[in-house]
Parts: C-alpha cells; structure tokens; sequence
C-alpha cells in the first residue's frame, strides 16, 4: 500500500472513530429481511438491560410510519414513554399499562363478582389471592392481550413483556391453570389464551438480545424453551445496539497507518487508532456472536444499530424506525383481510 493510500486511510480511521456509530450495511440491514405474515399481537422478550422497551418502541413508530394503528402494552410500569414517544396521536397509536391486581378485580367484575372483588381489594385480600394462586395473574394479562385482539381497534398490538425468566413464566401460566383446574371459568379463560398463543396469525414472540455472550446464550435457551412448553410461534430474533463499521477498518493494519502519518500528527492519531483497534475488535465480537445465533437458533435476524447516544430519545427512535417500518408494511400486507369481531366484516385494517 502506497504512503498516499496509507493516508488516505488515516483520515478515513479518524472520520469512522470520531462518529459512534454509523449506518448498517445493506447485507445486515433490517429492509433486507423477508417479510413474513404479521399477527395482531407481537410480544418482545429478551433478557433484563438489553434494550427491550427501546425496541418495542423502535417498532411502534414504525408501525405508525408504515400506517398501522398501534397498541403498546406495558406489563412493567415503565416511565420512558413519553421521552420515546412524545406527542403521538392517541388515535393511531396508544400505549397502555397493564397491573395485574387491576385486571384481576376486573375478570372477577365480568363474572357479577363485583362487589366481592372491591371488598377483596379494600381488605388487602385480592392481592393476597393473586399471589397464592400460582399463574392466575398471568393469565389475566395475557387474557385482556386476547380481548384486546378480538376488539379489531388495532391493527398490531406490541407487548413489552417482563424479562426472559418471567416472560416463560407468564406464557406457560395458562398450561399450568388448565392441568390444575378441571372446569369452571378460569378453565374456560386458560383454554382461550392457550388457543390464542398457539395461533400463529393472531400472535408470536420476537426475542430481544444483545450480541453478547451471556444475552446470546439466555435467547437460545429462551427460544427452546417457548417453542417446547408453549408452542408459540417465534418471529426474527431482534439484536439490539449493533457497531457496524467500514469494511476498510476492519480489515486495515493499524500500525501501518500509524507509520505512514506525518511525525506531527502521530501525537493526535494514536489515540484514534487505539480507539479504532478498540471499536474493530467489539465489532468483530459482535459479529461472531451473531453468527453463533444464527447457526444454534435457526430464525431470521433484525439487527438494530448502536444509536450515538446514550440515551434514546424520539429522533433516535424515529431514525432506527425506517427499515423496520418497510419489513412492518410488507408483512401487514401478508396477513391479508381479517375478520372484524366487533363489526362482523372483513377489514384491511389500515389507516384511512
């Protein structure tokens, strides 16, 4: 490599460390996965610090960008909301929060338990009952997600589900209600969530992950663990904060480039270049430990890259939104018509 060439790569290291990330490559690029048929409900799962709720948002605003109506649903009481998505129009996409106790005096209600339910919660009781019943809880939750999806108001509804242990724990909830209980109403409400999990055109799982060892390994173990207790379709996997870098820096010999700038400059470069060296390496981890997913989880990926911030905000979410809104779009139309419960007829479902 010639001394011009050599500088010419120095300031292209200087240009590619001094921005923390960039744009991902057409080959990684979410608009380059298949589209597949999208169900009403999508809930995202993944291991506790891996960026869950971001991503439930990335796709939320995708879908509003892509013309859907959206319902987010959080089971966890978080507070970001309205930093990651500010100023929506409640008409196209709302976001709601789901408490377990709130639900539970709510099933008791629609059974003409009212009153018993209000002298429950006042005497502390109720809560006491939705601990000490094992998995009752859960399948309130994932019972009002059912009623959600047969009201026809939404065309997608995105669940931020609890982290990956609790999630297994809340979708195999209704299977434990079923073998325990033989008849009756909460029977009867743990027979339609398990029929609605396993229908793979009204709902699916999309496992949210890192490309890091320990994420990697726990959304394996997540995967199989869905597919094999509760038989719940899985959607592409959805890697989260990706460096993508030039392919020109992950294959330079650093120390050549070093050699090859002015004395002046040698001062200021070597810190770029440690930085570069740094930045490769992450990056090349990052790509062994999707390949690793890939080969021992065999499901379509959605990589997400590494926002310049280290904290979301609307114009971050809104930037990341883009390809998953075009794979949200195409995979919409896959769906086709689907029955309107509350009208009777069929719809489109698409903003008019």
């Amino acid at each position: 490599m010639s001394k011009e060439s050599m500088g010419e790569m120095a300031d292209n290291v200087q240009a590619t460390v001094s921005e923390r990330s960039v744009a991902p490559s057409e080959s990684s690029s979410t608009a380059a996965l298949a589209a597949e048929a999208l169900p009403t409900v999508v809930i995202l799962a993944g291991k506790g610090g891996v960026g869950k709720t971001t991503v439930t948002a990335v796709m939320a605003r995708g879908a509003l960008d892509a013309g859907l109506k959206v319902l987010v649903v959080d089971v966890e009481g978080s507070s970001v909301w309205p930093r990651l998505l500010p100023d929506v129009d409640e008409s196209a996409l709302r976001i709601v929060h789901l408490q377990a106790q709130d639900l539970l005096e709510e099933y008791l209600e629609s059974r003409r338990m009212g009153r018993i339910a209000r002298r429950l919660r006042n005497s502390g009781v109720l809560e006491v009952v939705g601990t000490a019943a094992p998995g009752i809880e859960d399948v309130v939750i994932l019972g009002k997600l059912k009623q959600l999806e047969r009201s026809g108001q939404w065309d997608l509804i995105l669940v931020d589900a609890p982290a990956a242990g609790h999630a297994i724990t809340m979708l195999t909830s209704a299977g434990g209600i079923a073998a325990a209980v033989s008849a009756g109403p909460l029977r009867t409400q743990a027979d339609e969530v398990l029929e609605f999990l396993a229908d793979p055109l009204r709902c699916m799982v999309m496992l949210v992950t890192l490309a890091e060892a320990t994420p990697v390994n726990e959304v394996i173990e997540t995967a199989f663990a869905l597919e094999d207790r509760v038989g719940i379709r899985l959607g592409p996997v959805l890697v989260n904060r990706v460096d993508h870098v030039e392919q020109g820096l992950l294959e330079a010999d650093l120390s050549a480039v070093l050699r090859a700038v002015p004395v002046d400059r040698r001062k200021e470069m070597d810190g770029l270049l440690a930085a570069a060296e740094f930045r490769r390496g992450r990056a090349l981890q990052q790509q062994r430990h999707i390949n690793r997913l890939a080969s021992e989880l065999p499901l379509a990926q959605f990589l997400f890259a590494q926002a310049p911030t280290a904290e979301m905000r609307a114009g971050e979410i809104a930037d990341l939104a883009g390809p998953m809104s075009e794979w949200l779009a195409a995979s919409f139309l896959l769906r086709g018509p689907h029955l309107d419960s509350d009208s009777g007829g069929a719809s489109d479902g698409r903003q008019k």
